[in-house]
């Protein structure tokens, strides 16, 4: 039996209440969250669409809900989304019981694997939607062509630099990487001596482009492009999977980092959101996780 996942956000420059109307206000839900929703409270709180993992219909039960708790039935799982307050400043957490385990999750070919990131990116949208930012980025479960374009607030020298620089990296991504800085090097999760099958940097240009090639033959590009003082970063992640799969999992976990990367730019006094992270089996020594104050 698997411990349930938990994910924690907070620091986030908004009350419980607008947090929690985000939540569970269905127009709302439509810009950050589901493509199609079905909520009425107490009764109901359901989802779907193309935003959705295995959204061709609702699939959610709603089992509680009172001022700032939810809990619902989904694909077999229990969800539970709490928001509190500390200080004038919300917090939100996810817990989902009877997922798999981290190492399941990576050879698995099933939905539920995709869940630690599909909750990742969902939370991140909601904070930013809270605090009132644009959302930057939704992952489409049915899209062949897997591209997002976003405007960030900086140079691309700075930018470019948050994406290789191990330390910046870090902060936004949530997780330890080293890499070599030149083409042909390794990029590896954990670090070198952690990571015993790293990607390939392919290309790396200073200010204009980054690519990795992942043993399993995805690869993930980075293209930078600057105009009056802000960058388009274009992100592309191409090729399959050694099970065939398109890599919805890593590419959620991906954008759910770019929201991250976005705030880093764009927000003064920026901390990272996530104050914990619990997926069972994770190398907890590979996450870098900012704890929230007492």
């Amino acid at each position: 039996m698997t411990e349930p996942m938990q994910l924690r956000a907070a620091r986030i420059a908004a009350t419980a209440d607008t947090v929690w109307n985000a939540l569970t206000d269905p127009q709302a839900l439509h810009v950050w969250f589901a493509e199609h929703v079905d909520v009425h409270l107490p009764e109901q709180y359901q989802f779907w669409g193309r935003y959705t993992i295995e959204g061709t219909e609702p699939r959610q039960r709603l089992l509680h809900a009172d001022d700032h708790l939810l809990r619902f039935e989904w694909l077999d799982t229990t969800v539970e989304i709490e928001v509190t307050e500390q200080a004038g400043t919300a917090s939100v957490t996810v817990r989902q019981t009877n997922l798999p385990s981290m190492a399941d999750m990576l050879a698995q070919d099933h939905p539920l694997a995709l869940m630690h990131t599909f909750w990742a990116l969902a939370v991140a949208n909601l904070v930013d939607y809270a605090e009132g930012r644009e959302i930057a980025c939704r992952v489409d479960y049915t899209a062949t062509d897997l591209r997002q374009e976003l405007v960030i607030e900086d140079s691309p020298q700075a930018v470019f630099h948050s994406l290789t620089d191990e330390d910046a990296l870090a902060r936004w991504f949530g997780a330890k990487i080293q890499m070599d800085h030149h083409a042909g090097g390794r990029w590896a999760m954990g670090g070198f001596e952690a990571d015993s099958a790293p990607a390939e940097i392919i290309t790396l240009e200073p200010g204009r482009e980054l690519a990795i090639k992942w043993p399993d033959g995805i690869v993930n590009t980075w293209e930078l492009a600057g105009s009056q003082g802000k960058t388009r970063l274009t992100f592309v992640q191409s090729g399959f999977m050694a099970n065939g799969e398109r890599g919805y999992g890593s590419w959620a976990g991906w954008l759910a980092g770019f929201v991250e990367l976005c705030r880093m730019h764009e927000v003064t006094g920026w901390r990272p959101m996530w104050t914990q992270v619990h997926v069972d089996g994770l190398d907890h020594d590979l996450l870098r996780i900012e704890k929230q104050e007492a």
